[in-house]
């Protein structure tokens, strides 16, 4: 401890930083920094870090109470502890000192084995505090790894959960990709924080999971849906948000919402229960014109891939009927960065 201690003593008068320097050098306390001129203690302090200060008061332009002031207004700097030495007996300036962070107060002259005592007692003290400050951030930097392996974990889970669902009406994992990325656009340009923004790319794509939920004869019949199979198709939606409710986390309640609501649609139209305009939930909204956006463009078993121009046309006809107004605008406005999305993410 002694040998790594770092110790810096501040004070005028050179045959007492000597004096110093005999004595702690003596019992082992070798990595000791002398100051004479208090104006350059900031300088110096930021420089070594020291692990302890010894200080006097009765000091030319800086004298002790100013370095103190100096040092304790120095932000995102560790604080060492500081013992004042001082000719001054008054308990004026002893209180001032403690007033002011010194943890000890030693007159002068002082007794040679108490100021050792006083200096270990300290450094101990301090390096103590020191180890556990380290154990706490490395406890804290494990705390956050393990933390961010569960998140990274959940997210793919969720990811894999939204593929078994495209996975399953033949769509390919590409949409939920296109999808949620589009999402993210459309948020961004909302102005949507950044946490925000996340949690819509990743819940996105988990808007059609009650799909697991529709038989098959339903899902992959290749004709036009009778009444009775488009009734339990829409089903999915009511399904989905059944599947994912239960968890108060921010993802899963705002996947939740997106899988119950994005087939509602601004009129009211939509289902499962019709929620007219701003009753859906923003995130509902987005999904709706993005899904709809890349189902247009895309190739399926049971349809061509709309050109871009006519699925864009559709999307302007739907405004402020199937589509948020709003949302449609910002849709068009950004209509090349989606399209650059649809070919970042082809079949």
């Amino acid at each position: 401890m002694r040998e790594n201690s770092v110790i810096l003593a501040i004070d005028d008068n050179p045959t007492n930083l000597k004096l110093l320097q005999r004595l702690l050098s003596s019992k082992g306390y070798h990595n000791l920094h002398l100051l004479s001129d208090s104006r350059e203690c900031v300088e110096v302090y930021k420089k070594l870090l020291p692990d302890l200060i010894l200080l006097d008061i009765n000091m030319p332009y800086m004298d002790g109470f100013d370095v103190m002031d100096a040092l304790f207004s120095l932000e995102s700097v560790p604080m060492a502890p500081i013992i004042v030495i001082s000719a001054q007996h008054d308990s004026e300036s002893t209180l001032k000192a403690l007033e002011k962070g010194a943890r000890d107060y030693v007159t002068k002259p002082f007794e040679k084995n108490e100021l050792l005592v006083r200096v270990r007692n300290l450094l101990e003290a301090h390096l103590a505090h020191k180890m556990l400050n380290n154990q706490a951030n490395v406890l804290e930097q494990m705390v956050l790894l393990r933390t961010k392996e569960l998140h990274d974990t959940r997210l793919s889970v969720v990811q894999r959960l939204g593929m078994a669902a495209e996975y399953r009406d033949e769509e390919t994992g590409n949409h939920i990709l296109r999808m949620s990325h589009i999402c993210k656009l459309i948020a961004q340009r909302l102005g949507w924080d950044e946490y925000d923004v996340d949690l819509i790319l990743n819940a996105s794509p988990m808007h059609d999971i009650g799909k697991i939920g529709v038989p098959d004869a339903v899902l992959l019949k290749a004709g036009k849906l009778t009444t009775d199979e488009w009734e339990k198709m829409k089903a999915h939606a009511t399904i989905g948000g059944r599947l994912l409710e239960g968890d108060e986390s921010d993802l899963m309640v705002m996947a939740k919402n997106i899988a119950l609501t994005h087939h509602e649609k601004w009129d009211g139209s939509g289902y499962p229960e019709g929620l007219l305009g701003e009753q859906i939930p923003i995130e509902g909204r987005i999904a709706a014109i993005a899904d709809v956006y890349d189902a247009l463009t895309s190739v399926r078993p049971y349809k061509h891939a709309w050109p871009a121009s006519e699925a864009i046309d559709y999307i302007k006809s739907s405004s402020g009927k199937h589509f948020d107004p709003k949302l449609v605008d910002i849709f068009i406005d950004n209509i090349d960065e989606i399209n650059e999305i649809k070919n970042q993410y082809q079949d």
